[in-house]
């Protein structure tokens, strides 16, 4: 984890689109943290946002899906995976992964990944947007899907504006 190569965030704005933050239950110290840095992103942007907590990250993609489809702008997917003795981790990890790749391509919609994959609970509390983390996962999130939800956008107003010449 270095953090290393990451762009600089500039502000941006959010105010039209509405976004909803998926999260799962599990570690909760981590997965508040999570978040708060989500929250605290998308209230910079002046985006609508709203929170729904699910089971673990297996349950994301699913919960993720019915946001979108039920009109949501964008999703910021959050969950904390931490390995433990069964490759259990591999499943899920890779459930919520390929899941949450196929809800954006399905919908044509951004899902801001933040789902920690992790060796042990440190590094989810250096990544989680705690006073004294190293990052801001969460945030980083949120950010993402904002900026890809605007991208979006510019690209559908541009092919709506070749459709008119």
């Amino acid at each position: 984890m270095s953090g290393k190569g990451a762009p600089e965030r500039a502000q941006i704005d959010g105010s039209d689109l509405d976004v909803v933050i998926v999260a799962g239950t599990w570690h909760d110290t981590i997965t508040d943290g999570l978040i708060a840095g989500a929250q605290r992103t998308l209230e910079a942007a002046g985006a609508t946002h709203h929170l729904v907590r699910v089971a673990g990250s297996f349950e994301l993609p699913v919960v993720s899906k019915a946001a979108l489809e039920a009109g949501a702008d964008a999703v910021v997917a959050l969950g904390v995976i931490i390995r433990g003795g069964t490759p259990h981790f591999d499943f899920v990890s890779s459930a919520a992964t390929d899941g949450l790749t196929r809800v954006a391509l399905d919908t044509g919609k951004p899902v801001g990944f933040g789902v920690l994959t992790l060796d042990d609970e440190q590094q989810g509390l250096d990544r989680a947007g705690l006073e004294g983390s190293k990052e801001d996962k969460g945030a980083e999130a949120a950010d993402a899907a904002l900026r890809t939800a605007l991208t979006l956008r510019e690209l559908r107003a541009l092919r709506l504006a070749d459709d008119e010449l």
